[in-house]
């Protein structure tokens, strides 16, 4: 039920307003909703409401860490005393025996020595918007008028670097950077991220909320009504192997990609820790700069707003009937060729935001990256395998390297040369492979 998940609400305390323009970003059409407000920024009171009522409705759960997660829009547009006040809202509310986690997301640009200072000594863990080198992230990341932004990122995670602030990196993936994975992991490393997000961005207009389409073709001559920016699913698909080829053969230990985190641990069994993947939604909320609270951050849509925080409760809201239905409604929409799919639990059908394409029996709810998730685990699913079997058995995932460089692993996703039925399992258990990483 959903009243007894942890939740994380998503905050954006600038809502929409940002001071770049980036041509795929799906939230500043969010302005609309609110045509009568000029400056969206969260009111001092309905921010105390929401940083109280937050901290209260966490109160119960196990976990000491309560997580607060700021985004935008850009949220650094609100300046330090802003932030500042947030610190000590958090400090006067906080329940006896938990602690506070906050992470920023940002696109860096405003990031000078002061900034840098503030969250250092709060232990923020910031996330960076940046799309891979100069030529790919200005692409489509640019100011209002036109103006690249690599620069200024750049020089933003290098104030960060030189005060020690802990960050990582978000890229999100599209039309052009999906054709240049090896590129853009190298460089990510390059400017010291050690945890790496890659986010697909696919916009349509069949759902009535969404840019305006171009048609395109895809490279088996599949039409697509969407975006020029959008990702095509077989691109999405082979950058998820280039990435996972370069992060396999040198960095597994050392580099975290979270969509391979993730894969390992649906592999190994265990509950999905992102939405996409999970078989049930709901859990992630969004919260608009007024204290309205929507279903999720991809449906700030009028239909899917909870409610607001100066008027309910937020354990209300996230127990209402409404929410759990769209939590149980991932599930229960599934189509019948996902149910009867053996990789059903690496996926479970992905983000329903996505489920726009209809499976090959005419079913509606097909996920748009259907053929990705089928690309990648094709590839990486042998591999994943022997890196959960490693694990189970006490040792470090990043022991696959070692089986890798001294050919037990051949190929660049453990397929070619696959050992026979009652050969010694490659993975190093002393158990034949049919009775180790060879079971179905």
């Amino acid at each position: 039920m959903t009243e007894h998940l942890p939740f994380q609400v998503m905050g954006k305390p600038t809502g929409p307003r940002c001071n770049l323009d980036c041509t795929y970003c799906y939230y500043l059409e969010k302005e609309e909703l609110y045509p009568d407000v000029k400056r969206f920024t969260m009111p001092d009171a309905v921010l105390e409401a929401y940083i109280r009522d937050y901290l209260a409705s966490q109160a119960g759960f196990p976990s000491r860490e309560i997580r607060f997660n700021w985004q935008g829009g850009e949220p650094t547009m609100l300046g330090l005393d802003y932030f500042r006040r947030i610190v000590d809202l958090q400090r006067k509310h906080l329940p006896r025996g938990k602690t506070i986690a906050n992470t920023i997301q940002t696109n860096g640009t405003l990031l000078d020595d002061e900034w840098c200072a503030f969250l250092k000594d709060n232990d923020f863990l910031v996330g960076v918007s940046i799309d891979g080198p100069r030529e790919l992230h200005d692409r489509f990341r640019t100011y209002r008028n036109g103006r690249p932004s690599h620069a200024a990122v750049m020089a933003g995670i290098e104030r960060m670097k030189a005060h020690g602030v802990e960050f990582n990196t978000l890229t999100v993936v599209n039309r052009e950077n999906a054709a240049y994975p090896e590129e853009i992991y190298q460089f990510l490393k390059d400017i010291g991220s050690t945890y790496l997000q890659f986010i697909p961005i696919v916009e349509r207009t069949a759902d009535g909320h969404s840019l305006a389409p171009a048609p395109q073709i895809d490279e088996d001559g599949v039409t697509y009504d969407v975006t020029a920016w959008s990702v095509l699913p077989r691109a999405y698909g082979d950058f998820l192997c280039g990435i996972f080829d370069a992060w396999i053969s040198r960095d597994v230990g050392r580099v975290f990609v979270q969509f391979f985190d993730l894969q390992l641990g649906l592999w190994m069994g265990a509950p999905a820790t992102m939405c996409w993947f999970a078989e049930t939604c709901g859990q992630g909320p969004a919260l608009e700069h007024n204290g309205d609270l929507y279903a999720c951050d991809h449906y700030v849509y009028p239909e899917y707003r909870l409610g607001n925080v100066m008027e309910i409760p937020i354990a209300e809201m996230m127990a209402s009937d409404a929410q759990r239905q769209f939590g149980l409604d991932k599930r229960e929409a599934l189509p019948a060729q996902c149910r009867s799919c053996d990789l059903r639990f690496a996926c479970n059908g992905g983000c329903p935001k996505h489920r726009f394409l209809k499976t090959k029996d005419g079913e509606p709810g097909l996920n748009y990256y259907c053929r990705s998730m089928a690309r990648f685990n094709r590839h990486a699913g042998p591999a994943m395998k022997v890196m959960a079997h490693l694990v189970r058995s006490g040792r470090p995932a990043s022991d696959i390297m070692q089986l890798r460089r001294s050919g037990r692993l051949p190929g660049a996703s453990a397929v070619a040369g696959r050992p026979g039925r009652n050969d010694r399992c490659p993975c190093g258990s002393g158990l034949k492979y049919k009775q180790c990483c060879g079971r179905p």
